[in-house]
């Protein structure tokens, strides 16, 4: 901690990905939460390294246009979001900017894109929260890069659908808590429920994934189909979420009869399942996914569709050991936020007409890119969606072909 610039005044420059804006004492970066471009902030220093400081804006001396009085009490102290004090249509061309300078930065790419937005509106999204609880059993979030825990009585994100666990005190360290597109609510927590809370939601699983009481998983409905999601399984948290980026990826995709599609990182199926009706009878999808549960649920959620061959396996062994097969005419593939960088050769070995890559995470999304580049295949278009509302995050979907 740097004791001798703990209460300072800086102007604020860009935004930089993470959610917070660049800034500069005597040359050193500053990297300032609660903030936005072009202001002039008092800031307290929260961390220091070799390199840059890291601040929150404690006051605003000079406000830039899009400044909002944040719709949440816990704005501030609470790490769930990072743009509560935005206006949301600003906080979309912030984004756009973070994708733009990542993709010119790390892969050399101009996009001149825009961030979409999504219904429904701003707040009130989130279908799966998961809660933190402090000493006292009091649920709440963690502060921003802290294991502290602070305790709330509404978050103004969570959909207001999702079981009830505010207002409640729990005996375990966290509880999760779901609401499907169908209405079915969810809690996963190792605590012990109250009457009034069981009365509330159709199942309790633990954290170990096994049920403790009513239905073990979710249904989600996704245009005309249905998934189940077991747990805490994978699914995307905002209600619109799921069928934006089925429309994206088909749309980029571009999938014809009797083509043979590889879906990577294909959790419960859902791209899997669309890519079927695509390909039709004649064609193929090689669904590849190395969670067990989700693979399970995938099996099930996929059982009608003779053309999709199940690989459990990572997405590194399927491709090493040729389970993929030896060519697919499209690659679609959704990775961690870690990103794709150990299979983009392999994935090129298959060599595709189209790729599809679905990225939470820009910077990563940029890197491979970059590789994919160098390896035969360019950018044909990225479509960048408001999917995690006053926070740092959006979802991408670009489409390579080849040179």
């Amino acid at each position: 901690m740097t004791d001798h610039v703990q209460d300072l005044v800086v102007d604020v420059g860009p935004i930089a990905h993470g959610g917070h804006c660049v800034a500069r004492i005597d040359g050193q970066v500053v990297f300032v939460r609660h903030a936005l471009p072009g202001e002039r902030v008092r800031i307290q220093i929260t961390d220091s390294s070799k390199s840059f400081l890291r601040a929150d804006a404690v006051e605003i001396v000079d406000a830039a246009p899009g400044r909002v009085t944040p719709p949440c009490a816990y704005a501030g102290q609470c790490g769930g979001c990072d743009f509560q004090h935005v206006d949301p249509a600003v906080q979309r061309t912030l984004l756009g900017g973070v994708v733009r300078e990542q993709l010119q930065r790390l892969a050399g790419i101009e996009w001149s894109g825009e961030v979409e937005p999504v219904d429904p509106p701003d707040l009130g999204w989130r279908t799966r929260v998961t809660f933190a609880v402090d000493h006292d059993g009091r649920p709440g979030l963690r502060r921003h890069r802290s294991h502290d825990v602070i305790p709330v009585d509404r978050c103004v994100i969570a959909h207001p659908d999702i079981p009830p666990v505010l207002g409640h005190t729990w005996d375990a360290e966290s509880v999760e808590s779901i609401v499907s597109s169908t209405g079915e609510r969810l809690l996963v927590t190792d605590a012990s429920i109250s009457d009034e809370v069981e009365a509330a939601v159709d199942g309790v699983v633990a954290v170990d994934g096994t049920t403790r009481g009513g239905r073990g998983a979710l249904t989600e409905r996704v245009h005309d189909k249905e998934f189940r999601v077991s747990g805490s399984g994978f699914w995307q948290v905002h209600p619109a979420a799921a069928s934006t980026l089925v429309d994206a990826v088909l749309s980029g995709a571009m999938a014809r009869d009797g083509d043979v599609v590889a879906d990577l990182y294909a959790g419960v199926g859902l791209f899997t399942a669309f890519l079927a009706d695509a390909v039709g009878e004649t064609g193929t999808v090689i669904s590849v996914e190395s969670d067990q549960q989700a693979a399970k649920d995938a099996r099930r959620n996929l059982h009608g569709s003779a053309q999709v061959k199940l690989v459990g396996a990572t997405v590194e062994r399927a491709l090493r050991e040729g389970l993929v097969g030896v060519h697919a005419d499209v690659v679609v593939l959704d990775p961690p936020r870690t990103g794709a960088k150990k299979v983009v050769p392999a994935i090129v070995e298959l060599s595709p007409r189209r790729i599809v890559y679905v990225a939470c995470d820009p910077a990563a999304l940029a890197r491979d890119l970059a590789t994919f580049e160098t390896l035969g295949y360019t950018l044909d278009g990225l479509r960048a969606f408001a999917l995690f509302p006053m926070t740092h995050h959006v979802e991408c979907v670009a489409i390579l072909v080849r040179k």
